[in-house]
């Protein structure tokens, strides 16, 4: 018979490697960010009745426990017990604090008499009135007839964020397109469009609203605060605007109902013609409409801006001419195993289902311990060696950041790649420079004439310099750009400089100039 169609057993040696919960939950742990760590940390406090947070105090340790009279051969179970007992006390010694950071302030001991998610629901902000609630609560003191009122409404709620009334495939387009926030402005409708919108509102409702009695409600609308919002367009919100405004020069009216176009791409001498005035006189006009709001919803129902919370703190050095680096005192509270169970370790020598309770809690606390630990060894250890290689960049901005590629700092740790994204995943560095993402300094470039690499966002950084630098009255073509920054040993294509413009989002050479 073939051998390889033998039933006869056979030894082989193979190597493969597993991950275990252990390593799961410190990958994990590493990843998070410092509000996502203090997240998480809170969920185990909830779950794990052995854990709890401490005072920042010096860590106190337990009596090591007295030695056990050896046994004689009649009480082997006895010492078997004693034994597993012992390991258990030692793994809760071993972990009794965190060993991290402290925190800015003192905690407060966890002693069961606060309930933390009372504590949060407390310091949280209450959340603003939206665009919606505010609209309505002025609404709700306008004198109408009651089919004003209903048709005024049903206007308000189909207002996006913004304070435009739009089509609903308008909305529903820049839904599936996945955009939120600020929509693309319609500069004007014509007569028809706007007539579609406004019989499409009609019909949305149950009895349908006349026409007639939705555009009185439509005017009504238009005079609550802020100024602006029930507008169908940028023309008419602008113009609704303009009528708070009686000082403003006429040339503003004509500006808004016929040339928004040419004034976007600054086209200012096409509009001086078409207007027959100066270019001092439109520059006059624009003076105003620059003090109107485009998105006036936002001025209510404006976003809020995520905290971003510093994992790493660079700062100058108080000796040399070097920085220092450290880990930013979190909110992630210290942790050790809480008093009392310790006394039901004490009690527990001759019960197993209290020991195997405490052993599964313990291990899964050590485990949480050594994940956090873990992350604050690597995070220190990869933003100690980022600062060291972009030197450059602390000291003379961001022109001089390097190349720095992820695989090759995973060489010199002895890791995978993914572990050095997992570090820099979401973290963020406090400098003298501001606050950037960690994953910033990592980045590939291109090798110019002389051999040397230059990352791109050092590129992308010389092309924004020229065009912060050059004459406003006759700016920079995107090939003049390419030009000038051969001149620098850098060079580039056209294309590349105008695919850097769109990245920095800076307009083109005709919108740049000032008249």
């Amino acid at each position: 018979m073939s051998r390889q169609f033998s039933l006869i057993p056979a030894q082989q040696m193979r190597m493969e490697q597993r991950l275990t919960p252990q390593l799961i939950q410190s990958m994990e742990i590493l990843q998070l960010a410092l509000p996502a760590l203090e997240a998480r940390i809170r969920e185990e406090l909830a779950s794990n009745p052995v854990l709890e947070e401490t005072e920042a105090e010096a860590p106190v340790r337990a009596e090591a426990p007295a030695e056990a009279t050896p046994p004689d051969p009649a009480a082997e179970e006895a010492a078997r017990e004693a034994k597993a007992f012992e390991q258990l006390e030692r793994m809760s010694r071993e972990y009794e604090f965190d060993g991290g950071d402290q925190p800015y302030s003192p905690r407060v001991r966890n002693t069961g008499e606060r309930d933390a998610k009372l504590d949060a629901m407390a310091t949280t902000p209450s959340r603003g009135m939206s665009l919606l609630e505010y609209l309505e609560s002025q609404w709700a003191m306008i004198e109408a007839p009651e089919p004003i009122k209903r048709a005024g409404t049903v206007l308000i709620n189909w207002m996006d964020p913004d304070g435009y009334i739009r089509l609903e495939s308008e909305r529903s387009a820049a839904t599936s397109e996945g955009q939120n926030g600020t929509l693309p402005l319609v500069i004007r409708r014509d007569a028809e469009e706007t007539q579609k919108l406004m019989d499409e509102i009609g019909r949305s409702v149950s009895p349908p609203i006349d026409a007639g009695v939705l555009d009185e409600a439509l005017a009504l609308v238009q005079t609550l605060d802020p100024r602006g919002v029930g507008a169908r367009d940028l023309t008419e919100c602008l113009l609704i605007q303009l009528d708070e405004m009686p000082s403003a020069p006429p040339l503003t009216g004509e500006l808004v109902q016929n040339h928004l176009t040419d004034i976007g791409k600054n086209r200012l001498p096409a509009v001086a013609k078409a207007t027959n005035k100066s270019i001092e006189e439109i520059k006059e006009a624009l003076a105003v409409l620059s003090k109107l709001h485009h998105h006036p919803g936002q001025l209510v129902s404006s976003s809020e801006v995520p905290i971003v919370v510093p994992d790493v703190i660079v700062d100058y050095s108080d000796e040399g001419d070097g920085y220092t680096v450290r880990l930013a005192r979190g909110n992630n509270p210290r942790l050790r195993l809480s008093p009392h169970y310790r006394r039901v370790l004490e009690e527990s020598r001759d019960n197993k289902e209290a020991r195997d309770f405490l052993r599964k809690h313990i291990e899964s606390a050590g485990a949480l311990i050594d994940a956090i630990q873990y992350r604050r060894e690597r995070l220190l250890q990869l933003a100690k060696v980022v600062v060291d290689r972009q030197r450059e960049f602390f000291d003379y901005g961001p022109q001089f950041i390097k190349v720095l590629r992820m695989r090759d700092l995973a060489e010199e740790f002895g890791c995978d790649p993914s572990t050095i994204s997992r570090t820099v995943d979401e973290k963020y560095v406090q400098t003298p420079r501001g606050i950037f993402p960690l994953r910033m300094f990592f980045t590939s470039g291109q090798e110019m004439a002389g051999g040397e690499e230059v990352s791109w966002d050092s590129l992308r950084a010389k092309v924004k310099e020229i065009i912060e630098t050059e004459d406003k009255k006759t700016p920079l073509a995107d090939d003049a750009i390419a030009a000038k920054m051969s001149e620098l040993g850098c060079p580039i294509s056209r294309r590349t400089v105008a695919k850097y413009r769109a990245q920095l989002n800076i307009p083109n050479a005709r919108e740049r100039q000032i008249f």
